[in-house]
Parts: structure tokens; sequence; C-alpha cells
């Protein structure tokens, strides 16, 4: 998409961070690429969770469109203070055994998933972990598809009901997810020759003069960028990301964590505040482009 940005100059839309039917998402790998060439996007990273099951159908129909393939991934991290996710952004050697290396954290998931459907079971809430899965139209069954079961069933008015009442943390359901440290994510992502990325970095939920300290310990540990721009915080949250991420010599990232209508508020190609997501935010991630997003 060309649009004009707040100074009124012309922009390339691209977007680093949404998610497709392989995970969470509502659209199938192709029906988002489809999404995306409606808006005229010039490039596009699929980032589902603990899953690269999308990409070859995504890197298909962006070739058919002409759109500019980036291969992703988002893992969550083990922590104790909030919601902590790396992107891996650029993982261009996930064709070989990379897939092999994600059969942990996929397991890890399942686990997560029959304990908290077992603890809604003990309190007479009937569920059918099959009936999920066919619900969320794959293996990779996440909290969003148990809320959308909840929501179909009755026991939830809606899918952030569902969360607020019974799956978030702190709720009677949840259940936590063992995940990998963020040695162990940084070193996934690095093997397939991705840029690990802290995803929606707020949601870390540390305290202002914590932020800089933490986050030069992170890259002295392996990040490589912060994802500064997301629909959860501010355009001028965001531009304080961007002056945390160039003090410490971080890459810049900018996504919509689209997930389509099951999230409204996110729209594809845009970001905080609707800002849209210029084609300059894609470069580190696409070998060879010296510069120039190419076509």
């Amino acid at each position: 998409m060309t649009e004009r940005d707040f100074s009124g100059a012309m922009v390339h839309v691209i977007d680093l961070h949404t998610h497709t039917t392989a995970s969470d998402g509502t659209y199938s790998p192709t029906q988002l690429v489809e999404e995306a060439a409606l808006l005229h996007l010039k490039a596009l990273a699929v980032t589902d969770h603990d899953t690269i099951d999308g990409l070859e159908e995504a890197e298909k129909a962006c070739k058919e469109k002409g759109i500019t393939f980036i291969p992703g991934i988002e893992i969550e991290i083990d922590y104790e203070g909030g919601e902590f996710h790396l992107l891996g952004l650029g993982i261009w050697d996930w064709k070989g055994s990379f897939w092999k290396k994600l059969q942990v954290l996929q397991a890890h998931r399942t686990e997560r998933n029959l304990l908290i459907l077992s603890k809604l079971q003990a309190d007479g809430i009937l569920v059918e972990y099959e009936e999920i899965k066919k619900l969320a139209g794959g293996d990779i069954v996440g909290r969003p598809h148990i809320a959308q079961y909840l929501v179909q069933k009755g026991v939830a008015h809606s899918i952030e009901d569902a969360f607020h009442r019974f799956i978030s943390p702190g709720r009677p359901y949840y259940a936590r997810k063992k995940a990998p440290s963020l040695e162990e994510g940084i070193d996934l992502i690095h093997s397939a020759g991705g840029k690990a990325i802290v995803a929606h970095p707020a949601t870390l939920y540390l305290k202002p003069e914590e932020e800089e300290r933490t986050f030069r310990s992170y890259r002295d540990r392996g990040i490589d960028g912060l994802e500064a721009y997301h629909p959860r915080v501010t355009i001028m949250e965001g531009s304080q990301w961007v002056a945390l991420a160039e003090r410490l010599g971080l890459l810049i990232s900018a996504g919509s964590d689209f997930h389509g209508p099951s999230i409204p508020d996110r729209s594809l190609g845009r970001s905080s505040e609707g800002m849209w997501i210029e084609d300059h935010f894609a470069l580190p991630f696409i070998p060879n482009s010296c510069g120039i997003l190419p076509v």
C-alpha cells in the first residue's frame, strides 16, 4: 500500500507481526496474504505462535500476489513479571531441521491446554479437546481457541469475558505454560538465521527506571531488537521504545499483531494508534535488501 504519513510523504506499507489459523489467527495463511494484497502491502511477516506450519502456504501465496515474504515465528519466554514474547523475524533457514526443534514448545502448549481443560471439567464445565482442535483448524491450540469454545457453549458471553473470568493469570482455570529461557529462545531463532526481537515490550511491565538496564542486559544476552510500535502502545510510547533501542544499538520493528476478526481493533498494516507501518522497518529482515525493499 502507498499512503501518506503524518508529514504528507508517500510511504509503502508492510507488516511484521501477523497470525494465521496455524496458531490463533482467524485467517488461513492464504486468506491473510489475500487480505494483504487487497491492502497493497509490499511485505508481510507471518509470525505464528510456536509453529512454522503456515509458512509454506504463506510463502506461496505471497509469491503469487507479488508480496515480499518474511518468514517468522513468535515464541513465549519464561518470565514471571508479565508477558514476554520473542519474535523471530527473517528465519530464512526454517525449511531445514528447525521444525523439529519446535516440537518441545508445541508439547508444552498441549500440556498447558489439557491442564486448563481438566480444571474446567473438575468444576463441571464439559469441554472436549478434539472439538477445540477442530475449532482451531489445526494442531496448534491456544487460550483464544479455548475462550472461543467457552463462548460457543454458552459458558462465557464473549472471548474477553472468557479470559477475564476463567483463563487469564490469576483466574481459577488458568495454567501456566512451560516456556524456554530467554537464551534458549534466542538460540532457537538464531539457529534458523532469524533476528530475535522482543515483541510488545510494554507487556514486560517494567518500571521506567528498570527499562534501560534490563534491555541492556537482554542485548548482552543476544536479543537483536525491540518491537517499538504495537497497537498496545501510543505513538509517543513507541517513540520512547525507538529511542531506547537506538541508545542500545538494537534493531527497531513495528507490527499490527493482526489476528483477524477475533481481535477487531487491530488492522493489517497499521500499528500504534493506527499508524501505517512503513517499509523501512522490514529492511533488516530481508537478505541483500541494500536499503531497498524488493518488489
